[in-house]
């Protein structure tokens, strides 16, 4: 039951990543789905079936595993996009996803808190900077978002004009580890659940970052691995775990990371 669930979910999302063209028109259709598959992730009945397959998963399990992740992130993507245009139209709807992502962003660096000294970079900003705004708005600490999507910096930066034109926050587009100054300055870094390449790009960041950098990586594993890319080991030389936010009643987790010691 739960698998062909998954399977429906599925061939929902690879249909919507396939016919997006660009408008609004199905942003309702998108929401429903993003909005039940959320709402699928954070049943805890459901979290206890996952937890009972999981640890005899065929290669049928991570395969849907692995597709559910990469196409719920591009559908994420696109649903970012339709609530930017509905923003700059005057229209902004409010979906449980994006509810639930904004519950959570005070609590996202623990006891490592920004403040109006603070220089943030979020990786994988988005179409709607939701992150960069709030914590810019609520600390005065400057922001860059950078994304790799340059249709989704262009619509991130008129939403910035129309909601926050007055806030310290810097939208850009191209690959992190292009803004060195930016990273060697910085104190505080997010990446995205739905960036795949998180740990790849963690463990470049050691040598672009400075020694007192806290590094927050959202995650989700076990059936929150099937919304988020999971959390991985990193090089103990350079990265420790610092400390594990669990958010039970969020779609994603976070990871603290800092440098290591030298000589420890």
């Amino acid at each position: 039951m739960l698998l062909s669930t998954l399977y429906e979910f599925a061939a929902k999302f690879r249909k919507m990543a396939d016919e997006f063209d660009g408008t609004s028109g199905r942003s309702v259709e998108l929401t429903g789905i993003i909005d039940d598959y959320t709402g699928f992730i954070m049943n805890p009945r459901n979290q206890e079936i996952w937890e009972k397959l999981e640890p005899q998963s065929s290669k049928e399990v991570m395969r849907l595993t692995a597709e559910l992740r990469e196409v719920s992130a591009r559908c994420v993507s696109i649903m970012e996009k339709y609530r930017a245009l509905h923003v700059l139209n005057g229209s902004e709807e409010r979906t449980e996803y994006f509810a639930n992502i904004e519950s959570g962003i005070e609590r996202e660096f623990g006891s490592f808190q920004i403040d109006s000294e603070s220089r943030v970079v979020m990786v994988g900003s988005g179409a709607f900077p939701m992150t960069p705004m709030l914590i810019s708005r609520r600390t005065n600490a400057e922001v860059l978002g950078i994304d790799i999507d340059e249709e989704a910096v262009i619509l991130s930066n008129k939403v910035l004009s129309k909601l926050g034109d007055y806030l310290p926050v810097r939208l850009v587009t191209g690959l992190v580890i292009q803004y060195e100054t930016e990273l060697k300055q910085a104190t505080h870094i997010i990446f995205s659940s739905t960036v795949a390449e998180k740990y790849n790009l963690l463990d470049q960041l050691y040598a672009l970052t400075g020694q007192q950098v806290v590094v927050a990586m959202r995650y989700g594993n076990r059936l929150k691995s099937l919304f988020n890319y999971p959390m991985k080991t990193v090089n103990e030389t350079k990265w420790i775990l610092a400390e594990q936010i669990l958010c039970p009643d969020q779609v994603f987790d976070v990871a603290l990371y800092c440098k290591s010691q030298p000589g420890s």
